[in-house]
C-alpha cells in the first residue's frame, strides 16, 4: 500500500521537507517578483517543500489500482500548475488552492485512461469546462456554478452537464461510501429495485421516522443529505456553530435509527 511506501518515483518520502506557511508566501512572492535565478531557486524549493502535499492527495486514489509512481508524477504536475498560477494577492493558504489543482490533475489522468469510450467532442467540451472552472475558481476564490461555466463557454448549460457527466469514472459497486469503524456501506447497498415491496415498506417507515424530528433537525438533514452541503455550510445557513450542527445531525440520525 502507498501508506507504507517509503520511496516513490525515487523520492524518499520519509525525508521530504516541510515548509512553514510564511516561507511558502516568501517563495511565492520571489517566484513572481524575483530575478530569473531567484525565481528558479524559489520554484524548486517550493516544489520540493510541497511534495508531502502531493503524497497526501494521491492517497485518496490508492483504491483504484493505479501505479502510485504514476499518480505521484501526475500530482506533481498539478502542484507545479498551482505554484505557477497562485495569486499572492489573495488571502488564501497555498494548500487551499493547491489541493484542488492536484486533485483535478489526477482526475484528468484517470479519465484519460478510462475504459469507457467517450466521443472526442464531449471530451473536448468537458476539458474546456474544467479549464474554465479552474480559472474562475482562481479569480473568484470559489467554485463557479454550471451557469457561469456555460456562459463563459457560450454554450447551453445542459451541454456542460452532459459533457462533465460523460467523463466521470465508473464507480465500483463494492466501493465504500461510509464506514463508522464497524459497519461499512457500499455503493451496491444504496441500489435497489424500485418495484420491490421492501423498498415501498421501508419508504413508509422512513417517512414515519422523519415525523419524529423537529423542524431544525429536518432542515439540517435536508441540507446535509439532499443538497450535499458541508456541516460548515449548514452552520452558516441556519446561524449556529458547526459543532451544534454535528451534534444535532447525530441526534437526528439516532432518532431515525430508533424509529426504524
Amino acid at each position: 500500500m502507498l501508506y507504507n511506501k517509503v520511496e516513490i518515483c525515487g523520492v524518499n518520502t520519509s525525508k521530504l521537507p516541510v515548509l512553514s506557511e510564511s516561507r511558502k508566501q516568501e517563495l511565492l512572492k520571489t517566484i513572481k517578483e524575483g530575478s530569473p535565478s531567484q525565481r528558479k531557486r524559489a520554484r524548486e524549493e517550493m516544489i520540493n517543500g510541497n511534495l508531502r502535499l502531493v503524497l497526501s492527495v494521491i492517497q485518496r486514489f490508492t483504491n483504484r489500482g493505479e501505479n502510485p509512481d504514476d499518480l505521484f508524477q501526475v500530482g506533481c504536475i498539478g502542484l507545479i500548475k498551482a505554484i505557477d498560477n497562485f495569486n499572492c494577492d489573495k488571502e488564501v493558504r497555498f494548500s487551499t488552492y493547491g489541493v484542488p489543482m492536484i486533485i483535478g490533475e489526477v482526475r484528468r489522468y484517470l479519465r484519460d485512461y478510462n475504459t469507457v469510450r467517450v466521443s472526442r467532442s464531449l471530451r473536448d467540451t468537458a476539458y474546456r469546462a474544467m479549464q474554465v472552472k479552474e480559472r474562475l475558481t482562481a479569480v473568484n476564490n470559489r467554485e463557479p456554478t454550471i451557469e457561469e461555466i456555460a456562459k463563459e463557454l457560450d454554450i447551453p448549460k445542459e451541454n456542460v452537464v452532459i459533457a462533465l457527466e460523460a467523463i466521470i469514472e465508473p464507480v465500483s459497486l463494492y466501493e465504500p461510501v461510509f464506514s463508522d469503524g464497524s459497519d461499512t456501506i457500499y455503493v451496491m447497498d444504496q441500489l435497489g429495485d424500485a418495484n420491490d415491496d421492501n423498498n415501498w415498506l421501508n419508504g413508509i417507515a422512513l417517512k414515519e421516522a422523519l415525523r419524529a424530528l423537529d423542524s431544525r433537525e429536518k432542515s439540517i438533514l435536508s441540507l446535509r443529505f439532499f443538497k450535499g452541503k458541508t456541516q460548515m455550510e449548514v452552520a452558516d445557513e441556519i446561524g449556529i456553530s458547526q459543532a451544534q450542527v454535528s451534534r444535532l445531525e447525530k441526534a437526528a440520525l439516532e432518532k431515525i435509527k430508533k424509529e426504524l
